[in-house]
């Protein structure tokens, strides 16, 4: 048996596991493992600016391909309380990433040492699994357990703590005769299947809820597949987007109350049978859950057993990957060749619908109204690209205007959206994605939470696009605000000594001058009509240097984006298209008909 540190052993494990990709900052209690990873050579890793940043680079770097599990590093104290922020969005989205800390010795870890705090405890709620690790035998069993805990069942993160002599305490390990363990996932009988399938053969107008848990099954091709089989329309959630194509013949378009197409609504409100499979029904899809769930009935495939009900009681619940549920579903479907309900006249409803009811984006004010930016991106970024975003009126509006193909081509902090993540999320997205156009979106708020983070895109070469749309202020909270008729505390906006004569005087902090003070290529579009231009200068620019380079478009200080409460109430501030040169960019060119009206 071979002799090795603790921390050697570990890195082989790393390496066996396929948890190659790592961002993290050296420090005093974890530096025995980065000698490791120097001494190994096998384990690639980015130097962050801020922990909290580094695990969200994790996060993005996990969401970007299947398989991946992006590894967070940190030294102890305040390195690992950096890091709950990333594991409470990597665990919100059921997204694993490992983070490893460095931990005061265990001799001293009840006599408040320097930097010595009970990690392990503060991370528990946001975790699969948060360990300190006090000898050093154990090292090899918790990593072997931690892995087969972050892929089994609902998927999440796990947080391991290493004390700094227990990490160089030596073991006898052989890496050849470790086993990376089993995961364990639910799946769906032929018995279950059948039952859905009976559903389906009761209903007029079903309807398919395509989340996230499709994406982390590798299942889209399944939904697809199983989609097309049946005739049965398919409306993606928005950790889902992506699952079917958006100009699939049997996308029905995204359902919510913030992040939808009017459409997608539309044809929603006039299903019978929803199968949700692999989602949540979080509230921002739901809206009203009256107005929801109304004359309708409800089928819930979900990984996660205690996610079933959680919500609402549906009629039918399994516990299931999507992947395999899909697999029994497609085997029963097979099975009835011919014997199901013809749904191809209600498909053709919902195709037909996704013809009215657009959105007007083609504005030509100055200053720019924000619909114009994702018409603008839509022409720019052809059916490749890959989105990152995380909350706000710019990801709500982002997410009723843009176009996805392919899944994970948008990648989203969708149930945590904690400012801030879009941009080291996107760094680890495009470590992921090498080659590949990755686009962030972001607002001006969200762009300033941990906006040092460009500086290791320009270090580490990681080139892709940021689009900043700056109107200098909290826009979603004000929005939100109207209801208390105030608007307070959220505005960002002042008269910045050192930027005048242009229309982002007044507007705050300087984005393009601190982006290029970090490394980057940046340049600002005021024009509508220089918007597409912009984005043909910023792509080139990031081939050319391979850094991030930033588009910040000043908007209107003011813009209210539709949503509402429930799927019937949805509030539309601005001017519906009228023709089909109002939206040019939609995914199905305004009826004629539809015009008409």
């Amino acid at each position: 048996m071979t002799r090795m540190r603790a921390v050697d052993a570990a890195v082989l494990i790393l390496e066996k596991e396929g948890a190659t990709e790592t961002f993290g900052l050296p420090g005093a209690a974890i530096n025995p493992l980065y000698s490791a990873m120097r001494a190994h050579g096998g384990i690639r890793h980015t130097l962050a600016r801020h922990v909290e940043g580094a695990s969200h680079m994790a996060d993005g770097y996990t969401r970007s391909a299947p398989g991946n599990i992006g590894v967070c590093l940190g030294t102890s104290g305040p390195a690992g309380t950096d890091m709950i922020t990333g594991l409470y969005a990597a665990a919100a989205d059921s997204q694993p990433i490992l983070c490893i800390t460095g931990q005061a010795p265990v001799a001293v870890l009840d006599k408040e040492d320097f930097q010595a705090v009970d990690i392990a405890s503060i991370a528990a709620p946001v975790t699969k699994m948060a360990k300190t690790v006090l000898e050093a035998g154990q090292v090899p069993g918790v990593f072997q357990t931690a892995f087969q805990l972050m892929r089994s069942a609902r998927p999440g993160p796990v947080l391991i703590d290493l004390p700094i002599d227990v990490q160089q305490t030596e073991i006898d390990f052989d890496i050849d005769a470790y086993e990376p363990l089993v995961p364990a996932k639910p799946a769906a009988t032929s018995a279950q299947a059948e039952k859905i399938l009976d559903l389906i053969a009761e209903a007029a107008h079903p309807i398919i809820i395509a989340g996230g848990g499709i994406i982390n099954a590798d299942a889209a091709d399944r939904l697809v597949e199983f989609a097309e089989l049946t005739s049965i329309p398919v409306s993606p959630t928005l950790m889902g987007w992506g699952a079917i194509p958006d100009d699939h013949p049997l996308a029905a378009g995204m359902v919510g109350i913030q992040t939808h197409v009017r459409y997608g609504n539309a044809s929603f409100l006039e299903s019978d049978l929803v199968i949700g499979i692999g989602n949540r029904w979080a509230n921002r899809h739901t809206g009203n859950l009256d107005v929801y769930r109304k004359g309708r009935k409800f089928v819930h495939i979900d990984i996660e057993p205690t996610q079933i009900g959680r919500v609402f009681a549906p009629d039918f619940g399994v516990a299931s990957d999507a992947g395999a549920a899909l697999d029994a579903l497609l085997a029963a479907a097979r099975s009835r060749s011919g014997a199901l309900p013809d749904f191809t006249a209600w498909a053709d409803e919902c195709t037909a619908r996704k013809s009215t009811e657009h959105r007007k984006t083609n504005f030509t004010e100055m200053p720019i109204k924000p619909q114009r930016v994702y018409q603008e991106m839509n022409q720019a970024f052809g059916q490749d690209v890959t989105y990152v975003s995380t909350i706000g009126l710019s990801q709500i509006a982002g997410a009723q205007m843009l176009h996805v193909y392919r899944p994970r081509h948008w990648i989203n902090a969708g149930q945590a959206g904690p400012l801030g993540w879009t941009g080291p999320a996107a760094l680890g997205v495009a470590k992921g994605k090498p080659g590949e156009t990755v686009v962030a979106l972001s607002g001006d708020y969200d762009f300033q939470f941990m906006i040092e983070e460009l500086a290791v895109g320009a270090q580490h070469k990681i080139p892709y696009v940021h689009v900043v749309v700056n109107n200098s202020y909290l826009g979603l909270i004000r929005q939100s605000q109207r209801g208390f008729e105030m608007d307070y505390e959220v505005s960002l906006a002042f008269e910045n000594i050192n930027s005048a004569g242009s229309a982002s005087s007044g507007y705050g902090v300087d984005h393009v001058a601190v982006a290029q003070g970090l490394g980057c290529k940046a340049l600002r579009v005021e024009d509508p009509e220089l918007i597409g231009e912009g984005l043909r200068v910023a792509k080139e620019l990031m081939d050319e240097h391979q850094v991030p380079v930033v588009v910040e478009v000043i908007l209107e200080r003011v813009t209210n984006i539709s949503m509402g409460t429930a799927l019937d109430a949805i509030n539309e501030f601005e001017t519906l298209a009228q023709t089909p040169a109002d939206a040019p960019t939609a995914l199905t060119p305004m009826s004629e008909l539809a015009a008409a009206k």
